[in-house]
């Protein structure tokens, strides 16, 4: 049976399919990606799955746990967030001491957040969100217009690069850099793994149906021309597709800047960039990526 749409935001379909008959290699696990599957298959594609990266709780829960009693007890002028999956961790967390996520936070404690899918979710769990990035949606977009100074909380991924709390506190604060979650190889350990809950902003619910390839039939498809286009939702995501092998006329599509870069430094030809990090700019740079100018 057709699911209902559950996607967040306004979303018109296209009066011609963009995407017509194109197959789009999507590499996110089935949970994190059923907005954009059906934004795709809105737009006329097939969208196929290969999860190539999943999370999971961080190794050391012990800081984490000290940098999340400091944050509720008032330690922190800034909770930056840069990321929906840390949000997930901070919700688990707030739950751990029988709190919601607006009691985890003081109101006196502002929250900037990076990527529109980390605003939704922060506001679902009852945050106002003070701070983003007027435009690119990345660290260097937020540093861009941080105020600078402050007592900062930066909750981030074990593979987060320096970007961020290097230049918070270039620009005059003292931060608070914690491991939230680690990015491991899909699957995660199943009783370390991060969860997503229903709701997740631009990840929708799971599709109602998908086809799951194996990174060896991934491969094959693209070798042989099956595939029209690849999307990269992280660098981590676009380190793994570089192993898959040569790209050959498979279309390299990336989320944002940073994505974008390690794709270059790993010597892949990137076919279009999406102009917002949401399944609706995502499926605007595949069409532009197969249909360019």
């Amino acid at each position: 049976m057709t699911q209902p749409s559950r996607r967040s935001g306004p979303h018109t379909p296209p009066s011609q399919p963009l995407l017509a008959g194109a197959r789009v290699l999507v590499t996110r696990s089935p949970e994190r990606s059923g907005a954009l599957v059906e934004a795709l298959g809105e737009a006329g594609a097939s969208p196929v799955l290969l999860p190539l990266i999943d999370f999971e709780r961080a190794a050391d829960q012990h800081a984490l746990d000290v940098a999340c009693d400091a944050l509720a007890a008032g330690a922190f002028d800034w909770l930056v967030v840069s990321s929906a999956t840390t949000v997930h961790v901070l919700m688990e967390k707030a739950a751990e001491r029988g709190l919601g996520l607006a009691r985890l936070v003081p109101s006196t404690t502002r929250v900037a957040a990076i990527g529109p899918a980390t605003q939704r979710l922060l506001e679902s769990g009852g945050l106002a969100v003070a701070l983003a990035p007027a435009g690119e949606q990345s660290a260097a977009g937020l540093l861009e217009v941080w105020p600078g100074g402050g007592r900062i909380l930066l909750p981030q991924a074990d593979i987060a690069a320096g970007t961020l709390a290097e230049g918070l506190a270039a620009a005059g604060g003292t931060v608070t850099a914690v491991t939230a979650y680690r990015t491991v190889d899909y699957p995660a350990a199943a009783e370390r793994r991060l969860a997503v809950q229903p709701g997740d902003g631009d990840a929708g619910p799971q599709p109602p149906s998908y086809t799951l390839l194996t990174p060896q039939t991934a491969a094959a498809d693209i070798a042989a021309g099956r595939m029209a286009a690849v999307i990269a939702a992280s660098p981590s995501a676009v380190r793994r597709i570089s192993a898959l092998g040569p790209l050959a006329g498979c279309k390299l599509v990336a989320i944002g800047r940073s994505t974008a870069e390690q794709a270059a430094a790993l010597g892949l030809e990137v076919a279009a960039v999406a102009a917002e990090p949401t399944p609706d700019g995502l499926v605007a740079a595949v069409a532009k990526a197969l249909n360019p100018p």
